[in-house]
């Protein structure tokens, strides 16, 4: 664990379940998909920011987490501006690009919501603990115990295939082999990297059958995942931040429910 993950995990955002952090990013997220206007999502993004102070991270912590954020948002802005649905005043048009009023209008909304949707998934993700969550979703949402406890080994394996990765690395390096070529040398890591993850997946199953995890019935937990006030609490916020900008577009007049008759 990092420095900044100790810091995260230690305030007050991380001692609320991971399922009702699920839960609230799912409550923000699924209003802003269903429709593609800026004032929709940038009255959610505001109320957003208005609390992010109160999310225990500092503001170091902030950015090193959600830079690839602020760098992903522009970008799409910039795809949907440049190929988007053409309307209104036509301000650029050569060969497929075709820049106009209709498709800036698309590209704000569009910067708006990857904002609004991503910003707050990333920073209350970033106070989750893999067993916490795995905990959660087994006891609360009552997921079948084996594919949790899977994905959860899963998950645990991935700083195991970094470090394997700069293993490999340094002992190419070491050897001589495929020096030269970065196309070459990445296709062969990547394959010996694939054959060491599958000969370590079939032992991680092989020792979880051993030890019981695959037996029928019901399961015991080492420790309770509790919903209780201040779960509720945020999944109250996750629904007022959706609820306010529904009803600010809607007033507005701005509302454009993607899945309706064109």
């Amino acid at each position: 664990m990092t420095l900044l993950d100790a810091r995260a995990r230690t305030g007050t955002v991380a001692r609320i379940n991971p399922v009702a952090k699920l839960g609230a990013s799912a409550l923000i997220a699924i209003p802003l998909v269903l429709t593609l206007d800026w004032v929709s999502a940038a009255v959610a993004l505001l109320l957003e920011c208005l609390l992010l102070p109160f999310a225990g991270l500092r503001w170091r912590e902030f950015w090193v987490r959600t830079w690839p954020v602020w760098v992903a948002a522009p970008m799409t802005a910039v795809t949907i501006a440049l190929y988007g649905q053409t309307s209104g005043t036509v301000y650029v048009d050569w060969f497929v690009v075709r820049i106009s009023e209709g498709s800036l209008e698309l590209a704000a909304a569009t910067l708006l919501r990857v904002l609004a949707i991503a910003l707050p998934s990333v920073v209350l993700f970033v106070t989750v603990d893999p067993t916490d969550l795995a905990d959660g979703l087994a006891q609360i949402w009552r997921l079948p115990a084996r594919f949790v406890l899977g994905a959860l080994a899963g998950l645990r394996m991935v700083g195991l295939f970094l470090d394997d990765w700069r293993a490999l690395e340094l002992a190419r390096r070491a050897r001589g082999v495929a020096d030269r070529g970065r196309v070459r040398r990445f296709l062969g890591m990547a394959f010996a990297l694939l054959v060491l993850s599958i000969r370590r997946g079939a032992k991680l199953a092989t020792a979880m059958e051993a030890r019981g995890f695959g037996a029928p019935g019901r399961r015991t937990w080492a420790r309770e995942s509790r919903f209780g006030g201040r779960e509720w609490a945020l999944m109250a916020i996750g629904l007022t931040i959706a609820l306010v900008a529904v009803a600010a577009s809607i007033v507005a007049g701005t509302w454009n429910f993607i899945l309706g008759p064109s």
